[in-house]
């Protein structure tokens, strides 16, 4: 008994471990999420949003599949076809959505609402999917995060105006990031290496984009700062970022995993001080401490429920 006692302590204490790096892991891609906005705004004008994102994605599924060491095979989409098509519905829908939101409610409220709204999608489709609902625990946490998220963004852009089809745009946003972070889920679940689980819906995404992307404008490709946003983009915020965020998922629920991606406009808001000569004011650092309360409550339930 008492052999059988320590091997459940050592399983256990491995566990815990194996949660934290997951946690990091996680917050790690959260903190290459959050650099994204800076890189658009040193780069080049031109841009549109569609032409960006498809670029962004499209190259990004192609550092993916680097990462993973292996290529698209036919069989992942015969055996896997309906999550794979989740995810690129997910994928593909979620840079229209995200920009609609922001363009038609301002950033500062399309923001709140698509990443305060993923994390509960998440846990919505995750009890509704999985039969797992998330714990009262996490729903602090989140509530936490949020809360802090809305007032750091709120304190950086003043202009939210309330408009139904940015409310959707938002919305949707927040809804599509959900549903592929759980196809993504599903899939290595069902034994696909996480990069792989991730390369594809990202590959499928863009190939979706393509044809309303192809009358944008793309003269701001040419010039090397519109190259070197390119590549930040693709290399960091999609390659590095989403490799980090699957090592996450392997061991993470997904509604936990959406939470921590909460530190994305933490980190955006202090490159935007840092790097862009930006201002925030008291009312933003209250609120860039409470996200970090939250992901503290957030960790911590993770922690909890992996011991």
């Amino acid at each position: 008994m008492a052999v059988s006692a320590g091997n459940a302590g050592a399983a256990g204490t491995a566990g815990a471990a194996g949660t934290r790096r997951a946690s990091l892991a996680v917050l790690g891609a959260a903190a290459l999420f959050g650099t994204t906005g800076t890189a658009q705004a040193l780069g080049p004008v031109g841009t549109t949003p569609l032409s960006l994102g498809t670029l962004r994605i499209g190259l990004g599924a192609v550092v993916l599949w680097v990462l993973a060491r292996r290529g698209p095979h036919r069989m992942d989409l015969v055996r896997h076809r309906w999550p794979l098509l989740f995810g690129a519905l997910g994928v593909a829908a979620y840079q229209p959505s995200f920009f609609t939101g922001t363009q038609r409610s301002g950033v500062a409220l399309g923001t709140i609402v698509a990443l305060g709204s993923g994390p509960l999608f998440a846990g919505a489709i995750e009890a509704g999917w999985l039969r797992r609902a998330p714990s009262r625990a996490w729903w602090i946490a989140t509530a936490v995060s949020v809360l802090g998220g809305a007032m750091l963004v709120l304190a950086g852009d003043a202009r939210a105006d309330f408009a139904a089809v940015g409310l959707a745009g938002s919305l949707g946003a927040g809804l599509s990031y959900a549903v592929y972070a759980m196809a993504a889920k599903v899939l290595i679940g069902r034994g696909m290496q996480a990069t792989v689980a991730l390369a594809w819906p990202f590959t499928l995404g863009a190939l979706a984009l393509v044809p309303f992307a192809i009358g944008e404008p793309w003269g701001w490709t040419l010039g090397l700062s519109g190259l070197v946003m390119v590549a930040h983009l693709a290399i960091v915020t999609v390659g590095l970022a989403y490799y980090l965020y699957g090592y996450g998922l392997r061991t993470l629920d997904v509604s936990a995993a959406v939470t921590l991606t909460l530190a994305e406009p933490l980190t955006a808001v202090l490159l935007g001080i840092s790097v862009l000569d930006e201002r925030l004011r008291p009312f933003g650092w209250a609120g860039a401490a409470l996200v970090v309360a939250g992901l503290v409550l957030a960790g911590g339930a993770v922690h909890r429920q992996a011991s």
